[in-house]
């Protein structure tokens, strides 16, 4: 049925609203799919790795064979627990599977095993910061799933004349969280989407990698007046593989909706994808409702009992959360609540910075190098390209080392940090290599600032005339002269006792 059709239209009475149309709020509750870091599969043995040749890692249970049983993979189920512990979930005692019925290419039986009335757990919630404030998102329910296997179009979806399976991923382990209609912006939505991610990848639960589809984000967007109780008719945005993309996205649904209500139109009850290279939603198909979708308990898998130990087990092992490593970054290093939220948005980050420290015990110094030279070069939300940061957290320790000692000065380093980022090789090595040690021999020293004296009249007749800001100019022209390796203190106090006695 075309997103126009009867269905949709019945559903979609535009809320009366005659007022000034920034009387509206907007109301958004996101559903997040994230792949489980499981080696194999929610009901077979066949392995989970991303980008294997098409149809390499499959078999008849994930093909959808007749006549074949799956079986419940425990790996997963710990991982649900985990993070619904996580967010503080009620973990149901008992959960059972359901066939979810609806019909596409790349799913193998027509209908999927999912969860439904008994999911593994509900009634949680998160924890956001936006603007400076902070306030909990209530989460409805997590669940799990098998995934789909994935179309490719020869061509776009437009003109393509043929479409490829690929069932590798049939069968990989999901856990889908659904959020309360609690958000009320696409600022408060992303903020909720990478306070979500970084949650999954401290547990370890999930890599959060958007762009391989790791972690796949839809959202609900409605309209409502201000003050009124009742959801507007609500659509659903599909195809956002970024933050970026998904504050986009709903940018522009909400502006699209209030502009649509403004004009007098109704608002479809529909599935609308994010096209990013155009900038807009488009109608997919009008939004089902859960009938639609034949919910039955699936019959070749029994109910699952969750035994309290065992979730007693799991809670005890989780580990520190990113909010919690935050406050003690906080309280333990004294760092300003920005450094420590920056440090903290990946597990791999927050290791990498307590490393540096333990070498290196000046935990804001640490922290400005790190957020200004280190994600300069990696992302701090990748935890691959953190753990695998060409320049390890002792040896950035070592080069803060060689700016204490006053081996480098500050600006050296930054030029020795370019060329550790490069080759992998420690401070030292580079320093001793090129020669960049600092000149602290004070005759030395001495001897050039008389030169500079004797050269700069001008800017040493301004500093006697009270013009202060000359000194620097003398100090620029030292450096200039050392090739920027004398040690700026001692310059600085060997000029200022020439000058007050010239």
């Amino acid at each position: 049925m075309s997103p126009s059709g009867r269905r949709g239209q019945t559903a979609t009475r535009a809320h009366p609203h005659s007022g000034d149309m920034n009387d509206l709020e907007t109301v958004i509750g996101l559903e997040v799919h994230a792949q489980l870091l499981t080696r194999s599969k929610m009901f077979c043995g066949c392995p989970t790795a991303f980008g294997a040749a098409p149809n390499s890692q499959t078999c008849p249970v994930c093909q959808g064979m007749p006549g074949v049983l799956p079986v419940v993979n425990r790996r997963a189920i710990e991982f649900g627990i985990r993070t619904a512990l996580a967010f503080d979930c009620r973990i149901n005692p008992a959960c059972r599977f359901a066939r979810k019925h609806y019909y596409y290419p790349d799913m193998p039986k027509n209908f999927q095993i999912s969860q439904y009335e008994e999911p593994l757990a509900e009634n949680g919630g998160l924890e956001i910061d936006v603007d400076g404030a902070s306030r909990t998102i209530g989460i409805q329910r997590l669940h799990l799933e098998e995934d789909v296997g994935k179309l490719l179009h020869e061509g776009t979806l437009e003109t393509a004349q043929a479409s490829l399976v690929d069932y590798n991923r049939s069968g990989v382990p999901l856990m889908e969280t659904v959020s309360r209609p609690d958000l009320r912006s696409p600022e408060e939505a992303a903020a909720y989407l990478r306070a979500f991610r970084a949650v999954l990848v401290y547990l370890g639960v999930c890599d959060g990698n958007m762009e391989q589809g790791s972690l796949r984000c839809d959202a609900n967007v409605s309209l409502r007046p201000r003050g009124a109780t009742e959801l507007g008719t609500k659509v659903e945005i599909k195809n956002m593989n970024s933050f970026r993309n998904v504050k986009l996205a709903l940018e522009f649904e909400v502006k699209r909706q209030t502009q649509a209500l403004a004009a007098g139109e109704r608002i479809v009850q529909e599935t609308r994808l994010w096209d990013a290279d155009k900038g807009y939603t488009r109608a997919m198909r009008s939004k089902e409702y859960a009938h639609d979708y034949r919910y039955f308990p699936e019959p070749d898998l029994v109910p699952l009992e969750i035994e309290r130990a065992w979730v007693d087990a799991i809670r005890a092992a989780l580990p520190e959360l990113p909010r919690q490593r935050r406050e003690r970054f906080v309280s333990q290093y004294g760092l300003p609540p920005y450094d420590a939220g920056v440090l903290t948005q990946s597990r791999a980050l927050a290791e990498y910075y307590e490393a540096a420290v333990r070498e290196f015990p000046q935990p804001k110094i640490v922290s400005n190098w790190i957020m200004s030279e280190l994600l300069r070069e990696l992302p701090g939300d990748d935890e691959r390209a953190i753990e695998r940061a060409p320049i390890p957290p002792a040896n950035l320790a070592g080069l803060l080392t060689l700016i204490a000692d006053g081996t480098i000065s500050g600006k050296i380093a930054k030029a020795v940090f370019q060329k550790m980022v490069g080759s992998g090789e420690d401070a030292r090595t580079i320093v001793a290599r090129e020669g960049l040690t600092q000149v602290a021999d004070e005759g030395a020293l001495a001897s050039i600032i008389d030169q500079v004296l004797a050269q700069n009249p001008k800017a040493v007749a301004d500093y006697k005339g009270g013009k202060t800001a000359a000194a620097k100019a003398l100090v620029g022209q030292v450096m200039k002269a050392t090739g920027g390796r004398a040690n700026p203190a001692i310059v600085n106090r060997l000029l200022e006792e020439k000058l007050s006695k010239s």
